[in-house]
């Protein structure tokens, strides 16, 4: 009878342990313990970056990928996707990652979206199959969720990722190209039922507006000229407007200060959290850190390129931007260098950066924009697929499908 006795006591003991564990469960990586997330409730639109350079391993980034290597003790690299080096061209591919996508709650792909001067295309390799005309990287939107047989599933808009590309392809573009641009997306994108609008506006997204103003010759009023072109072939083609929104790293200096509101521009965020502040400590920086000094910025300024201030002073709407983690050392090709330089893109790794914290500062941003008006409920994400950079919703090896399950929790029915 002891015996027994003595065996319901442990057996109680052992589950009460285990309750505690499911309660409080800590992070070994970090010796914290994860405390309950509050969710907000109320509806949020979710926007989620799409890096397009994923195609047939030996003309994408997936070979940098694989054969990354880590560049200090535990170092997590290379990643390894869950699903494998898959061709995102494939719209059956494509149409795995739109089913996924919308399963876990995201709203919309803002594709990074390159144009180019059509003379930039000679000096790439066709084999390489990555040019069209002035058209780069187009492929995964064009051949892959265009064509996917339920893209109806999920929202798409554009980034235009107006930068230089090596010294091939200057982001600042001749005005007759940007002209060519206006009424190639409005007739090949904005018009598909598919893409992106908020109160009827397509919504198109400039990564660099500084380098647009190169376009215009550094002329101020060259480029309100030009934007409000844009805004009348909008117009034109059936469209209340266009939902122009501009990136803070390409809204700097007197774009942002003084200029923004001349430029009618409808809504600003953020790409990724380290264009605002730099990663302090090397070679690591933990995810935690990174997170908090971001949103102090949002509330109290002090950051760069664009978050000098407060958001609340900004004269247009801003969409919170959620960032997944950062580690850009693929890039390095396992440079031996490594530890001694930090450009782009040598520098700090984010790390702890679990699903658990993404979910936290998920439910942070969602708190902060239910304060907003229902038509700027919007959170943008870095990212579906920044792979080489080490922001990524798709499942890896080591978490699964854990960020996109963090997602669903905050933002799911």
């Amino acid at each position: 009878m002891k015996k027994n006795v003595r065996c319901s006591i442990f057996i109680l003991i052992f589950s009460l342990s285990l309750i505690n564990i499911s309660c409080n469960k800590e992070n070994k990586a970090n010796n914290t313990v994860e405390e309950p997330i509050v969710i907000p409730k109320g509806d949020v639109q979710i926007a989620v970056y799409y890096f397009p350079n994923w195609g047939p391993v030996y003309s994408s980034e997936w070979s940098v990928l694989k054969s990354a290597k880590p560049r200090f003790d535990g170092h997590q690299q290379p990643k390894v996707p869950m699903w494998g080096y898959e061709n995102e061209n494939d719209p059956i591919v494509m149409a795995k990652k739109i089913d996924t996508a919308s399963k876990y709650g995201v709203d919309a792909f803002i594709f990074d979206w390159y144009y180019y001067d059509e003379e930039a295309s000679l000096y790439e390799d066709p084999a390489l199959g990555q040019w069209d005309g002035s058209k780069y990287l187009y492929q995964a939107l064009e051949n892959g969720f265009l064509k996917a047989d339920n893209n109806s599933k999920l929202k798409f808009a554009l980034m235009w990722c107006n930068h230089d590309v090596g010294t091939r392809a200057k982001g600042a573009v001749k005005l007759e190209t940007f002209e060519k641009l206006m009424d190639y997306v409005i007739e090949k994108y904005f018009n598909h039922p598919s893409y992106w609008k908020i109160n009827g506006c397509p919504y198109f997204s400039i990564y660099q507006m500084n380098t647009l103003l190169e376009t215009c010759e550094n002329d101020f009023t060259l480029l309100v000229e030009v934007i409000n072109k844009f805004r009348e072939k909008v117009k034109a083609a059936g469209f209340p407007d266009l939902h122009l929104n501009g990136v803070l790293w390409g809204l700097r200096g007197e774009l942002i200060n003084e200029n923004l509101e001349q430029l009618n521009i409808n809504s600003a965020t953020s790409y990724v959290w380290i264009h605002h502040n730099a990663l302090p400590d090397f070679p690591t920086t933990e995810y935690e850190k990174a997170a908090e000094t971001y949103f102090k910025t949002l509330k109290f300024g002090g950051g760069a390129n664009g978050l000098e201030k407060p958001i609340s002073n900004m004269s247009t709407p801003y969409h919170i931007n959620v960032t997944m983690g950062w580690d850009s050392s693929p890039r390095t090709r396992n440079a031996p260098d490594w530890m001694t330089r930090k450009d782009y893109p040598f520098g700090p790794v984010i790390i702890n950066n679990t699903p658990y914290f993404f979910k936290k500062y998920l439910a942070k941003a969602k708190g902060l924009t239910m304060e907003k008006p229902e038509d700027e409920r919007i959170i943008t994400i870095n990212s579906w697929n920044e792979w080489g950079e080490g922001s990524y919703l798709e499942p890896d090896n080591t978490t699964g499908y854990g960020y996109l399950e963090a997602i669903k929790e905050v933002f799911g029915d």
